[in-house]
């Protein structure tokens, strides 16, 4: 989030191989007051079969943000489930419930034929941004999307507690139970405060990985990390930090992406050196799953881009085969190869779209979610071409079959895919990377207030 998306959102609504030691709490064995646990039996909660799984943003680790289904035509608000906080993390489907974080420390399981909460779990209590040295959520709690892990059955959620401690948090998807908890706040040389878990959170490989990035303003002495936990909440928590003085957050909501060669891509905001040697930041970063960087790219223009604003880490890279599509605020789309190209390395660049949030990937499109609407641009071999606009719609998209949906200022927007608005139907009020989930033959949408659930009139 930094100055250039700082006054966007106003306008609308060293090296690898640093590792920390902490332990998993177990329940009871804190040094901070328990907070309440589940609210409702485990026995209420339907099978796993009940709707398909969507364990993570965009559904799956790549972010594609394809399912298939529902097409719903005209749009009708069937149901809604009161919130204690506004929801900026995408829902996950998982054990068959819509699992909801809350900037309150809450998760909730709602179920979704009935629309009725099977658990809800207060973790933490939330941190007040009277407390912190800027941002723009209170209170601030969790903000990066869920992640599930069916070899556990855990969901993994990141809390901002108290005095904006960061914790990793494993609640059992079917009951809410809390199974452990590890401390992530583990650089010391930075401040915890100006840290923000804000990217949704990655399970690959028995390991759940979270990245950090500051806040709304970019104070403080705050660097982007990426941090890397095994599943089942032993052993060290590895990290990678981009190998700057200052910032570089990886902030963007998609989080982290699993790519070409089955490793981990995730992009990397403006840095603190202005010319002179190159800093690592303003960049995408492919990362092993044991957090080893295997190779980078960056744009020709890093230095200025640092210093505007004008950096690459408003959006994640979109994986298209073996290679990826990237645009962040300068406006400028790179398309690269898996290998990354080092700085200046694209294999082809577009200009026109400035970009926040996760893209949609369908076959050989990628939908970009551009600050002045969804824009499609197709690749072929080693370049890309436009194919369309939809202007005013914003946030980041999913593709159901043969439709997209989006968002209209408060309005859940269908599209056709060659970018045309079907219809759209009032949900209330929406943050900026707010995105939509499908649940069965409904899409379901997060507010500041509500989960709705959309459906066919």
């Amino acid at each position: 989030m930094h100055r250039a998306a700082a006054a966007l959102i106003a306008a609308s609504v060293l090296a690898a191989g640093c590792s920390g030691g902490s332990r998993p709490t177990p329940i009871g064995q804190s040094n901070r007051p328990e907070p309440s646990g589940p609210s409702a039996s485990p026995t209420a909660s339907p099978t796993a079969s009940a709707v398909a799984q969507w364990p993570t943003y965009h559904g799956s680790n790549s972010r594609a943000g394809v399912a298939s289904g529902p097409v719903l035509s005209k749009l009708r608000v069937a149901a809604s489930v009161r919130l204690d906080a506004a929801a900026y993390a995408q829902p996950i489907v998982a054990v068959g419930l819509v699992i909801v974080a809350t900037e309150n420390d809450t998760v909730y399981g709602i179920r979704p034929a009935s629309h009725t909460i099977a658990w809800r779990t207060h973790l933490a209590t939330a941190t007040r941004r009277s407390d912190l040295p800027c941002g723009n959520i209170d209170p601030s709690g969790i903000t990066g999307t869920p992640a599930y892990d069916g070899s556990t059955g855990s969901v993994f959620v990141v809390t901002e507690s108290g005095d904006a401690h960061h914790t990793l948090v494993a609640v059992d998807a079917r009951s809410g139970a809390v199974r452990w908890r590890r401390d992530l706040d583990i650089l010391g040389n930075r401040d915890r405060h100006a840290e923000q878990q804000r990217g949704a959170l990655l399970v690959q490989n028995g390991r759940v990985y979270v990245p950090f990035g500051g806040r709304f303003g970019d104070c403080g002495n705050y660097v982007g990390y990426l941090a890397s936990v095994p599943v089942t909440g032993n052993g060290v928590v590895s990290t990678y930090a981009v190998p700057t003085a200052r910032e570089a957050g990886m902030w963007a909501a998609p989080g982290p992406v699993v790519g070409p060669g089955g490793d981990i891509y995730v992009a990397s905001g403006n840095g603190a050196e202005l010319g002179g040697n190159y800093d690592g930041s303003d960049s995408v970063i492919r990362l092993t799953s044991s957090l080893h960087k295997v190779a980078l790219f960056a744009p020709s223009s890093w230095a200025q881009d640092n210093a505007d604003d004008l950096d690459l880490g408003s959006m994640s890279p979109a994986v298209v085969g073996d290679k990826l599509v990237i645009a962040g605020k300068r406006g400028t789309v790179y398309l690269l190869s898996s290998s990354l190209g080092g700085v200046g390395g694209q294999l082809a660049t577009l200009s026109g779209c400035a970009a926040y949030g996760g893209a949609a990937v369908t076959a050989n499109v990628v939908v970009l979610p551009c600050n002045d609407g969804l824009r499609a641009v197709a690749v072929s071999g080693n370049q890309m071409h436009w194919l369309w606009r939809a202007s005013g719609t914003m946030g980041s998209p999913i593709v159901c079959r043969d439709v997209l949906y989006a968002f209209d200022g408060s309005s859940l927007v269908e599209l056709s895919l060659s970018g045309r608005v079907l219809h759209r139907v009032h949900v209330g009020d929406v943050t900026r990377f707010t995105t939509p989930v499908p649940v069965g033959n409904s899409v379901v949408v997060a507010t500041t207030s509500h989960v709705v659930f959309v459906a066919a009139t």
